[in-house]
């Protein structure tokens, strides 16, 4: 009778680490300490002021090859794959990668393995009888296994990896936002380039005429028809574009080296494909603020990083409790090598352990406050990115219309500038009226054909930066050129 009762016990006994391990797991599922992220409904316009309801909606294409260059096309699938920063980005969402990986490993049983051999001999002066009898000096081997959970009662863990897990997609939205500005970056800079250019030849075309002047008043003045003012005149004209041209020359340069970085190269010369006057002017993206936040990699980056800070609370408010862990080893040890893995020199363990605060000098309770002030100012730069989003959709849109109302009257301004140069040469060509009248149309026609210039570019920049500004699902279409560049590096890494 005796013995079957002490059998029942210790059968007892050794049933309690899996009745306690079904307990805790059943508790586990609903004991996650901190507040569930809901999604803000942000206050946002219906629609932009300045929207162009008419257009197609284009802003999920690849809207760069709609100006019809394929050099800019090259220029662009160049920068994706070579680009440092896009490069830099995704060594920054590995790292988030790996971060998550080892915040979320404590959710697993954590398993090892030790081996060890030691010879000790202990000295005999004073020993006991009993102990002047035993082996000295004694060698002992040792074959262990181990084994350690943490159970996430209270969910610190989980809202950690929740966090991880929201960083990993926040630096992930982060390297599209990079992807992002660096199309709008190589299509504005090359725009610009071309609009340079147009400048130039602007310049050297006027200089050309200009020079053709002064060696005509230069023949008159040989032959006492005009006077020396008018060819100073003549010729101060002429000086003032030619001194224009190496300040252009110097911006083009510029221009070439600030593209060649982002398409990966060291500075040098830029391939250039069409004119800025024979490129196709896209038509301007219909979109509606919904499109807005859904595509805008900073808004997502922000929603992440707010995410990450509302678990960030749960993870603080769980140090409240007490931490529960199971451990156990089993293994051999034996002071024979030979006789190790024998059934008499087994060895086991197990142990349960529970950790909690008493008092902490209020050390959880400024986590917990901190957290949450970090949630408020994640919350804050959630909604002030969105209206950042808004703005920048609206000061594209009119930027862009009416940029393009000012090239209308621009190129009306040159064509009248142009008739009152030539009506003025007509005249003076008669002896009607001074050349300083001719002088003075020439200088009022060189500034408006060069403003002419920039405002042409400036117009086509315009439209880069609402697709910039409006973000799109042609991110998508642009990060499979930078997924195959690193691909490609991966299985180069492999190799070696």
């Amino acid at each position: 009778m005796h013995l079957r009762m002490l059998h029942t016990r210790r059968q007892r006994v050794n049933d309690m680490p899996y009745l306690i391990i079904a307990i805790l797991t059943v508790m586990i599922a609903g004991c996650t300490v901190g507040p569930d992220y809901v999604r803000l409904v942000a206050d946002v316009p219906d629609a932009f002021r300045y929207g162009d309801k008419e257009a197609r909606d284009t802003v999920n294409t690849e809207w760069w090859k709609q100006f019809n260059d394929p050099v800019l096309d090259a220029l662009i699938n160049e920068a994706l794959a070579n680009n440092k920063n896009i490069q830099i980005a995704a060594a920054k969402v590995e790292q988030a990668a790996t971060v998550l990986t080892q915040t979320r490993a404590p959710l697993f049983p954590q398993i090892g393995y030790d081996g060890s051999g030691a010879k000790q001999r202990a000295s005999e002066e004073g020993a006991s009888r009993l102990y002047s009898i035993l082996p000295n000096p004694q060698t002992t081997y040792q074959s262990l296994a181990s084994a350690s959970w943490e159970i996430d009662l209270w969910g610190r863990i989980r809202r950690s990896t929740e966090a991880a897990h929201a960083q990993l997609f926040a630096t992930e939205e982060a390297r599209r936002g990079v992807i992002l500005s660096l199309v709008a970056s190589v299509a504005a800079d090359y725009l610009q380039l071309l609009g340079l250019d147009e400048q130039l030849a602007v310049s050297k075309q006027s200089l050309a005429a200009y020079a053709e002047s002064v060696r005509l008043f230069e023949l008159q003045f040989q032959y006492g028809q005009v006077s020396l003012m008018n060819v100073e005149q003549a010729r101060t004209q002429y000086e003032t574009v030619a001194a224009a041209i190496p300040q252009i020359e110097s911006q083009i340069a510029q221009a070439e080296h600030a593209l060649s970085i982002l398409l990966g190269r060291n500075p040098g010369p830029i391939q250039r494909g069409k004119a800025m006057k024979e490129l196709v002017l896209p038509s301007v993206p219909a979109g509606i603020p919904s499109d807005v936040l859904a595509n805008r990699p900073d808004i997502r980056q922000a929603e992440q990083t707010l995410i990450a800070a509302n678990a960030e609370i749960g993870a603080a408010k769980a140090l409240y409790f007490p931490a529960i862990s199971l451990t156990g080893v089993f293994g051999f040890s034996s002071p024979d090598l030979s006789n190790l893995f024998k059934g008499n020199a087994r060895t086991w363990s197990y142990a349960g352990s529970v950790t909690g605060p008493i008092f902490k000098g209020g050390a959880i309770s400024s986590q917990v406050k901190q957290a949450e002030a970090s949630r408020k100012e994640a919350l804050l730069s959630y909604e002030s990115t969105i209206q950042s989003a808004f703005a920048d959709v609206e000061n594209a849109l009119v930027t862009h219309t009416k940029l393009g109302e000012q090239v209308k009257a621009q190129e009306k301004l040159v064509q009248a500038v142009s008739e009152y140069e030539r009506l003025a040469r007509l005249q003076y060509d008669g002896g009607y009226s001074p050349y300083s009248t001719v002088l003075q149309a020439q200088q009022q026609l060189f500034p408006a054909e060069m403003n002419l210039s920039q405002y042409h570019s400036s117009l086509y920049i315009s439209l880069v930066n609402i697709y910039k500004a409006m973000g799109g699902g042609w991110i998508i279409e642009a990060e499979k050129v930078t997924m195959q560049k690193d691909r490609e590096s991966n299985i180069r890494d492999g190799a070696k």
